[in-house]
């Protein structure tokens, strides 16, 4: 048994560079980026980069850099948020991500740095609650969704689930207590205690681990901002993998579902 992902034999090596990016906009994130061009396009002049910023999550920063005007070439550089290696396994993200680009699943991954990874953009909108509801745009994604679960572990091996290994590792992260009197108020009078959350996630565990839904490679993430329509050529394709891992196939269906009630 075994919940790891292993990368498939003969896939590109994925170069790491001793490169760290600024987390905070302004020359520092400029140069660090350019940095990461000099290695990975070598022939773009770096007074003709354009830097855009895309997202500035919690767990991530992600720039868009390209040449001019042409974002036929743009090369994404996302920045890891701050301690979000408590929360995310950055190893498990990049072989997921090296096993869903090697079943056509994922966008070419340039590089790892030091605070981060490049990779390929996807051309195409990020969707909103309403497209999911349209009939042709969740049959692209049900396809989708089944090829990724139709990715075989490796060498035969059956998977498990992390989902508790996971909600435990995320169990240990919830704070006890606020500096703050009134936000720590709120906490105590809102929040589940411990015990409860505890005999909640027992309770939850001993029925769904015994529905028999299969174990397979899930996405885990799948909001309608991490969706990638691309109407001119027809399909539909996945993005970020912070999440991914082996879980019950059950999941990754019902957690895209909660997009259908039209919160974003």
């Amino acid at each position: 048994m075994s919940n790891y992902i292993h990368v498939p034999p003969g896939s590109p090596e994925v170069p790491k560079l001793d490169i760290t990016v600024s987390e905070r906009e302004g020359p520092g994130c400029r140069q660090g980026a350019l940095q990461l061009l000099r290695r990975l396009r070598p022939h773009w002049r770096p007074e003709e980069v354009t830097l855009q910023l895309f997202t500035d999550g919690i767990t991530n920063k992600l720039i868009g850099c390209y040449v001019g005007d042409i974002t036929d070439d743009v090369v994404l550089v996302r920045i890891y948020g701050n301690k979000t290696e408590l929360l995310v396994d950055r190893d498990e993200e990049v072989k997921s991500f090296r096993v869903l680009q090697a079943h056509g699943c994922a966008p070419q991954l340039y590089c790892t740095f030091n605070n981060g990874l490049c990779y390929e953009f996807m051309q195409g909108e990020a969707l909103d609650p309403e497209h999911v509801c349209n009939p042709d745009i969740f049959r692209l994604i049900a396809r989708q969704l089944a090829k990724i679960h139709t990715i075989h572990a490796h060498n035969g091996w059956i998977p498990k689930s992390n989902l508790w290994l996971k909600m435990g590792k995320y169990f240990s992260l919830i704070p006890t207590e606020f500096a703050d009197e009134e936000v720590n108020k709120r906490f105590l009078s809102d929040v589940p205690s411990p015990q409860v959350l505890q005999e909640e996630m027992a309770w939850m565990k001993e029925r769904l681990s015994n529905l028999g839904s299969p174990v397979v490679l899930c996405h885990n993430d799948l909001l309608c901002k991490n969706i990638i329509y691309n109407k001119k050529r027809g399909d539909v394709q996945f993005i970020d993998y912070e999440y991914s891992g082996y879980n019950y196939l059950a999941y990754d269906i019902g957690n895209h579902f909660n997009e259908f009630a039209g919160k974003n």
